[in-house]
């Protein structure tokens, strides 16, 4: 018996450390899949997408059957590319929604991509277990093959809790046993007296285990070396900063329904390095004739009404008062001081849309920053983003002076863009 109890003891100790890894790894696969996939959807395709109904593009359900994984990679990364290569299914995609067009999501990696699809394929099994029956168990096992699912992960979960809870009970009921034949013999060993003595006698020997205590400092260090690398990679990053603006202006209803350019209002984007906030001034250039009385019983708008009151505006004279005021907009995209990002490089001579930084802008009813805008994210930009040389004025000019230099001609710094303002100013 005593022997059968010793076995029993070295086998359950490394059947419990076998038990605690793989739930560690459960969570940790599932956690790196399907968590990883939510969060960069609710960023990045929740204003476009959703899973079971059309939004402005079309629902998501079922994707990962009618497209295969590379393809739906290469659409996530580069849908722009793919559509202009004369793809099928891209075509057919852009042409039963255009106007609107699948933003390019570079910066994603392959995995990335990968996690967003798996959140999809957990979250359409979700009303499926729900609604599960008896039979139906090897329908669910074919849609959700190639990926865990809450039913599976709760199942397996439950299983080692049970199993766990059985090998404690077994062991005390053996221990309770070899203490009740050794009191019949008379025979109490030094163990058995150290144990009766003091509770805590497990607990003491576990820590005068030194494969135990470095276990446990291994995977303190891992943890907390993972989570301060992820504080610190993180440092800066404002994806998804949302602040209150004094004003609620929806750039869904301006960009989005009323088409107006971007540049009607952000004049600053083709000319300059700042994109400049416009003044209420070219908000007046409509607003003096649109008020939108029709939701709010005859009466204007409450945020038309704050831009009369910041420019001390009379609807009904039409006058401007003395006690105007600017309107204190919250800054939501902020580079750091050591980075020089210039507007009209990109917009003008690049000829990079908006949406490429800013994301759906046109879909927003508030604004937020979508990208990280971080070095790597920079750079990744830069190596895909292809020059376009044909007829653009910056690289005319430019040629036009490496001519100059081959004839041995006089080329000044004024003939290279020295005397531009941002040159010097930031």
């Amino acid at each position: 018996m005593r022997s059968i109890s010793l076995f029993f003891r070295s086998v359950s100790k490394s059947l419990i450390l076998v038990t605690s890894l793989s739930i560690m790894s459960v969570f940790n696969l599932h956690a790196q899949d399907v968590g990883a996939g939510a969060a960069i959807f609710k960023q990045k395709c929740t204003s476009c997408h959703a899973i079971g109904k059309v939004v402005i593009g079309p629902a998501l359900k079922g994707v990962n059957d009618r497209h295969d994984e590379a393809w739906l990679i290469k659409w996530t990364k580069n849908a722009p590319a793919m559509i202009a290569s004369g793809d099928p299914a891209a075509k057919k995609l852009y042409d039963q929604y255009k106007p609107a067009m699948m933003t390019a999501f570079g910066e994603l990696s392959d995995d990335d991509v990968k996690n967003i699809y798996a959140y999809i394929k957990a979250e359409e099994s979700k009303p499926a277990a729900a609604a599960a029956v008896p039979g139906a168990a090897g329908g669910q096992a074919a849609e959700g093959s190639g990926g865990i699912s809450d039913f599976m992960l709760g199942g397996l979960i439950a299983v080692i809790i049970i199993a766990f809870l059985v090998i404690l009970v077994l062991n005390r009921v053996i221990g309770t046993l070899e203490r009740v034949m050794l009191q019949k013999q008379g025979i109490i060993t030094e163990e058995e007296e150290v144990v009766e003595k003091d509770r805590f006698a497990g607990v003491k020997k576990l820590a005068k285990n030194k494969k135990f205590i470095f276990f446990i400092v291994l995977l303190s260090v891992i943890f907390l070396g993972s989570a301060g690398w992820k504080a610190m990679w993180e440092t800066g990053v404002q994806t998804g900063y949302q602040p209150v603006q004094p004003i609620k202006f929806s750039h869904q209803l301006h960009a989005g329904i009323n088409k107006i350019d971007c540049q009607y209002c952000h004049t600053g984007a083709f000319t300059s390095k700042n994109a400049s906030i416009p003044s209420l001034n070219v908000c007046m250039n409509c607003h003096n004739y649109v008020q939108a009385t029709e939701k709010y019983n005859g009466e204007i708008s409450p945020e038309i009404q704050k831009i009369y009151k910041a420019l001390d505006y009379n609807p009904d004279t039409k006058q401007y008062g003395e006690d105007q005021k600017p309107v204190e907009w919250v800054r939501i995209h902020n580079l750091p001081d050591f980075a020089y990002f210039n507007h009209s490089q990109h917009v003008k001579v690049a000829g990079i849309e908006c949406q490429k930084c800013h994301g759906p802008i046109q879909a927003m009813e508030e604004v937020y920053q979508y990208s990280p805008l971080t070095m790597k994210w920079c750079i990744n930009c830069h190596k895909e983003t292809e020059v376009n040389h044909k007829d653009n004025a910056y690289y005319d000019k430019l040629m036009a002076a490496h001519d100059q230099l081959k004839k041995g001609q006089k080329v000044t710094a004024a003939v290279l863009g020295g005397l531009e303002c941002g040159k010097c100013h930031y």
